[in-house]
């Protein structure tokens, strides 16, 4: 009975939070109290490897970016997903649709807001963390490749950041965001051949080349930091390996964009 009535109570809890669609720059934001730091706007797109956010990557982004000390808005476009894959057998789920910014949502535990709203004007920087939804959702390099086409609020909200000289953080497939927008930019997803299975996604990298993209090789735990254009690239995912590499790549990247905040 007691973890009944415990259960009930935090459900009622959780009930106070909706609607999911935050108004409020308290329900916005993403921790338990405001202190001094970068406003960081993290952008995802969706809730799962194959058809979303990669969940470890966003994670790892959250912690490095507490632990910088920074204050963090989430915000996800409020669109259908190109599709829903299940992920226990990675294979399309065809009669099923979800959106983008629901399933965003779980990551964020409801705090989050839609992607149209988000101005580099509010912000220090923007972090991309990968995951297929960035390939799928945030535009359509998985089906199209170097032809693709990026959201128009994904486009706005790179070049606007770009324009106001404010640094943007990307990781694992998400890079080529930045690639297909911001001309010349330079940009890493890892090693440029697949070593044996290590670099399982290294075919993406002609397609960097193709948009007219530099690409610098980088190792799992190091980013790439493209001064000219503040934009602070790491493979992440690119690589199959353990997980806590993954992890320090990712501070790696954090740490970078944060240090830009400040120049």
């Amino acid at each position: 009975m007691a973890v009944r009535a415990l259960l009930a109570s935090r459900l009622r809890a959780a009930s106070a939070f909706a609607p999911l669609h935050a108004s409020t720059p308290r329900a916005a934001l993403h921790g338990s109290a405001p202190r001094p730091g970068a406003r960081v706007a993290l952008v995802l797109s969706g809730c799962g490897v194959y058809d979303g956010t990669e969940l470890h990557e966003a994670s790892a982004v959250l912690v490095h970016l507490s632990r910088g000390g920074a204050e963090v808005q989430i915000f996800a476009p409020d669109i259908p997903q190109m599709h829903v894959v299940d992920h226990t057998k990675g294979q399309p789920s065809e009669s099923e649709t979800r959106n983008v910014l629901t399933e965003s949502a779980r990551i964020a535990r409801g705090k989050i807001t839609d992607l149209a709203r988000l101005s580099a004007a509010n912000h220090d920087a923007a972090i991309f963390p990968g995951g297929f939804g960035a390939a799928k959702n945030l535009s359509t390099f998985a089906a199209d490749g170097k032809d693709c086409k990026v959201h128009g609020d994904v486009e706005r909200v790179l070049k606007e950041f770009h324009a106001a000289g404010k640094p943007i953080g990307l990781c694992c497939i998400a890079p080529v965001l930045a690639a297909k927008v911001l001309r010349g930019v330079e940009v890493t997803v890892g090693h440029e051949q697949e070593e044996g299975g290590r670099w399982p996604y290294a075919g993406t990298v002609e397609a960097i080349k193709a948009l007219g993209a530099k690409h610098c090789v980088k190792g799992v735990t190091e980013a790439h930091v493209d001064q000219k254009n503040k934009v602070v690239t790491t493979p992440a995912f690119m690589c199959e390996t353990e997980l806590h590499h993954i992890h320090d790549g990712i501070g790696a990247m954090v740490k970078k964009v944060l240090e830009l905040c400040q120049k």
